[in-house]
C-alpha cells in the first residue's frame, strides 16, 4: 500500500526526471501520467496507483511548490469530471486505455450531447436515434447546449436504439467522434454575449459499436454515472475561503465604504456565512468521495451553487449601485473556457441566470434530494411504463 511518504518520493522522483523548467508542459503532463500521479485513485497504467483519493493532495502541493505545470483542467472539465469517470465505470479495457491519457493530459477536448430541444429537464425522453448497421450504429437528431462542442474532439452521447420501449429503458451510450463528416456545429449566443454553448446537429453520424459504453439499452444507467459526477464538479469545487462569487463583493465592501448601507450589509454578511457553509460541504462531500462514488448529495450542492451566485451576483450589482449597469464588452467570442467569476459585475450577474439550468435544472435537483436524500415520495409518473413511441409530443 503507497503511503504518503512513498507518494512524495514518487513525485519527486518524476520532478528530478523531468524538470518542470526544462520540460515541455505536455511531456511532462504525459510523465506524469505514466507515473500514476494524475489521479492517484485511479489503476495502475490508467493513470493512478489504487490509493485513497484523498492521497491526490500530496502529490499536487509536491507539484505545486515546484511550479510543475498543471493540464488546465477548467478548459477540459468536462472530460476530467464527466467522460474520465463514465469511461473508467463502464468502459472497456481497450477504451479506458485509448481514452483516459489524452483526455487528461488536454490532447483530446471533449463535450456532452445529452439535452435536446425536447429533451432538457425530461432527458430520458430524448428523441435522437442509433440505428445498428453491422459493426456500426448510424445517429441522427439534435443537442443543444453543448459547451466546448466548438473545440472538441470526443463526445459523450447518448441516443434512443429501441423507440418500443419506455423511456428510460430504450437508451444507449456512445462516445461519438466530432469530426465525423455528419456532425454540424452551430453557436448559440447567450445573454451575455458569448457562445459557450452549441446546438449540434448529427446527420447520418457512424458510430462503431466499439465506441459504446456499457449494453445496448442500459444508456441511462451509464448516463447517470455522467451526471452524479457533473453535479459534484459543478456544485463540489474546491475553493479557497471568499473564493468564488463572494469574493468580488467583500473585496468591493471593503474597498468602497461609500457603498455601504445597512440594509445591504445585513444581506452581505447573511451570503457570507451561506457561501462558507456551502464550501465547508463541499470539503465534507469531497471527503465522501474518497469511499466510493458520487450519490445525489451532489445534486444538493449544485442546488446551492445555483441560488447562491445568482443571489450574490445580484446583490454585487445593486451594492455598486450605476457602475453595477454597466457592461465591458458585447462581442461575440467562442471562448476556451467558462470564467464564473471573470470579468465584471454585469458579466457575473448575467452569466449566473444560466447557473439554475446547466448540469440539471434547479428544480429536477429539487426533486432528485427530495426522492433520493430525503426519502420522501416520488411523484406520480403516468408515462414510466409507456412505451417511448407511443408518448404524446
Amino acid at each position: 500500500m503507497t503511503d504518503a511518504a512513498e507518494l512524495r518520493t514518487l513525485t519527486r522522483e518524476l520532478l528530478e526526471a523531468h524538470p518542470p523548467a526544462a520540460t515541455e508542459p505536455l511531456d511532462f503532463l504525459k510523465a506524469r501520467f505514466d507515473a500514476g500521479l494524475a489521479w492517484v485513485h485511479y489503476p495502475v497504467g490508467l493513470g493512478g496507483l489504487d490509493v485513497p483519493r484523498s492521497l491526490q493532495a500530496v502529490v499536487d502541493a509536491e507539484l505545486a511548490d515546484a511550479g510543475a505545470p498543471d493540464n488546465d483542467p477548467r478548459r477540459i472539465g468536462i472530460g476530467l469530471g464527466m467522460a474520465a469517470p463514465t469511461v473508467l465505470a463502464y468502459g472497456t479495457e481497450e477504451q479506458k486505455r485509448r481514452f483516459l491519457r489524452p483526455l487528461w493530459v488536454g490532447e483530446e477536448v471533449w463535450c456532452q450531447l445529452f439535452s435536446e430541444p425536447g429533451a432538457g429537464s425530461d432527458l430520458a425522453a430524448l428523441g435522437t436515434r442509433a440505428v445498428r448497421d453491422g459493426d456500426d450504429w448510424v445517429v441522427d437528431g439534435q443537442k443543444v447546449w453543448t459547451s466546448s462542442a466548438h473545440l472538441a474532439r470526443w463526445a459523450i452521447l447518448i441516443a434512443r436504439t429501441d423507440p418500443g420501449l419506455p423511456k428510460h429503458r430504450g437508451i444507449s451510450y456512445f462516445i461519438c467522434d466530432m469530426t465525423d463528416p455528419g456532425v454540424e456545429v452551430r453557436p448559440l449566443r447567450q445573454i451575455t454575449g458569448e457562445a459557450e454553448f452549441n446546438e449540434v446537429f448529427l446527420t447520418g453520424v457512424r458510430i462503431p459499436d466499439a465506441h459504446r459504453l456499457g449494453e445496448v439499452g442500459e444508456g441511462w444507467k451509464v448516463a447517470q454515472t455522467t451526471l452524479m459526477n457533473e453535479r459534484v464538479s459543478i456544485g463540489g469545487m474546491r475553493i479557497p475561503r471568499e473564493g468564488g462569487m463572494i469574493g468580488p463583493v467583500a473585496r468591493a465592501w471593503r474597498e468602497r465604504p461609500e457603498l455601504r448601507t445597512h440594509d445591504l450589509h445585513q444581506r452581505l454578511l447573511t451570503l457570507w456565512v451561506e457561501a462558507e457553509v456551502a464550501r465547508l460541504t463541499g470539503e465534507r462531500l469531497r471527503q465522501q468521495l474518497v469511499a466510493g462514488q458520487p450519490g445525489p448529495e451532489g445534486s444538493g450542492m449544485k442546488l446551492a451553487f445555483a441560488r447562491l451566485n445568482q443571489e450574490i451576483s445580484g446583490l454585487e450589482v445593486e451594492l455598486l449601485g450605476q457602475d453595477g449597469l454597466l457592461y465591458s464588452d458585447w462581442t461575440m467570442r467562442r471562448p476556451e473556457l467558462v470564467d464564473f467569476t471573470g470579468r465584471d459585475a454585469g458579466y457575473r450577474y448575467l452569466r449566473s441566470k444560466g447557473n439554475s439550468i446547466e448540469g440539471g435544472t434547479s428544480e429536477v435537483l429539487l426533486n432528485i434530494v427530495a426522492e433520493r436524500v430525503l426519502g420522501l415520495p416520488a411523484e406520480p409518473r403516468n408515462d414510466k411504463d409507456v412505451a417511448w413511441k407511443d408518448l404524446a409530443r
